[in-house]
């Protein structure tokens, strides 16, 4: 399996608009040179917010960044050539004090592509193992481990019909 991780710092102090460019100009690339590798893994930090440190943005404005700056990625993914075939993951690292009525260890995690359920809720209980496993059995890799062995491919989320309508990112 071919991976790129985009180097960018994981600081906040780097706006994910910015990250999102940068994704964009990569992926102009491996599209025009077909290197596109089979995995990509883009690390965004907006949706984190510093709170209310004075110096930074307000958190409203840094989830808004964040927000858009995925629209754009998946935008960009979504009108290109490589649209057919891709997949494209994506999961907060933690709830970040995100409690809510069921549970404070829940997070957002949301899957997008030509082959995934479009306006569905799947409320399966999903860990970030189970992406993991979802990934491994696309990619055909065996389990490295006794836990990935036994976690459930998030296979709920798929749909045997393929949409490959574009998205607009919204503004």
């Amino acid at each position: 399996v071919q991976t790129c991780a985009l180097p960018i710092s994981s600081s906040m102090k780097v706006p994910d608009q910015i990250r999102a460019a940068a994704f964009a100009e990569r992926f102009d690339n491996w599209e025009k040179t077909g290197t596109t590798p089979d995995l990509t893994i883009v690390t965004m930090t907006s949706d984190h917010t510093e709170g209310r440190n004075p110096n930074a943005p307000r958190p409203r404005s840094m989830v808004a960044d964040n927000d858009l700056a995925l629209g754009k990625i998946v935008e960009k993914i979504s009108k290109s050539k490589l649209w057919a075939k891709s997949l494209i993951l994506v999961v907060e690292d933690d709830a970040q004090d995100g409690v809510d009525h069921v549970s404070g260890r829940r997070t957002v995690a949301m899957a997008i592509g030509p082959m995934i359920k479009r306006q569905a809720l799947d409320s399966n209980y999903y860990a970030h193992i189970n992406l993991v496993r979802t990934m491994q059995d696309i990619f055909g890799l065996q389990p490295r481990t006794r836990f990935l062995a036994n976690a459930r491919a998030m296979n709920s989320v798929f749909t045997t019909e393929r949409d490959l309508s574009a998205y607009t990112a919204i503004t």
